[in-house]
């Protein structure tokens, strides 16, 4: 049987190939979204709340909360049902196919393939002030249990910190001889970060420097995919550590070697 949100009537049972939203049941398309109107928090604001919410495709939306920000700004968290599906087996992501190794084990990866340390260099860069990210992956004690750059023993890490120009980093990066640049993007409302990051490939090329280091970007709105469209070598959202990105760049640089 169809699904029918109109009618209660739709079939429980997972199809891949009609993937829907799931609150209570298999299928039902329940969905939940929030967001702000700059309007006071009472009735007709909810009413409003909830035309927007149909005009978007919601079904019997209904305001689960609302929260007044200030006098004149409010929050609407609204539940309610789509008759969207999609073919989910169709999908395809693209990512950063490589070996996850330990700690331990890239350490060890160093010592078979490198007769030096690899040295690494990292900064939040442009007008981001924000090194939350990047400390995450640079910094000894690292994040959530995962160890960063500055404990691995063979790798030499350099965070530069927040707010770095493009220009700083490549001159330090050609300084100290480094094998790869780390930049992090944690900042980009009006996608400030895809014209910073523009004109730092742009800066590497236009120097003859672009072959010379392995640069990877990471941040809350970067994805792989992304990463390569803009030119870089490797591209790293949430949720993922300094092995994650250690993991990258070492076997890339052994294989870089051997060609």
């Amino acid at each position: 049987m169809g699904y029918d949100l109109n009618e209660k009537k739709y079939s429980k049972e997972l199809d891949l190939k009609h993937l829907k939203p799931y609150g209570d049941t298999m299928n039902d398309g329940k969905v939940q979204i929030s967001f702000t109107l700059p309007i006071e928090n009472d009735e007709k604001g909810e009413e409003a709340a909830k035309t927007l919410a149909r005009k978007m495709g919601i079904i019997d939306p209904l305001v689960a909360e609302r929260i007044t920000l200030d006098n004149s700004f409010t929050m609407y968290v609204v539940y309610g049902g789509v008759n969207h599906s999609l073919d989910y087996t169709s999908i395809t992501v693209e990512t950063v196919e490589t070996d996850i190794l330990n700690k331990y084990e890239i350490e060890s990866f160093i010592d078979d393939n490198f007769d030096n340390n690899i040295i690494v260099i990292g900064a939040s860069t442009g007008t981001d002030a924000h090194t939350v990210g990047i400390d995450a992956i640079m910094n000894m004690k690292g994040f959530a249990g995962h160890y960063g750059l500055e404990r691995y023993r063979n790798i030499d890490a350099f965070n530069l910190g927040s707010q770095v120009e493009n220009a700083v980093l490549i001159k330090k990066a050609v300084n100290l001889n480094a094998d790869v640049l780390l930049i992090s993007q944690t900042v980009t409302q009006k996608n400030v970060h895809i014209d910073n990051l523009v004109n730092f490939v742009e800066l590497l090329e236009a120097e003859g420097l672009r072959d010379r280091f392995i640069i990877i970007v990471g941040g809350p709105r970067i994805t792989h995919e992304l990463a390569k469209e803009l030119g870089y070598d490797a591209g790293f959202g949430p949720k993922k550590f300094a092995e994650d990105v250690a993991s990258f760049f070492v076997q890339e640089l052994a294989k870089r070697k051997k060609e």
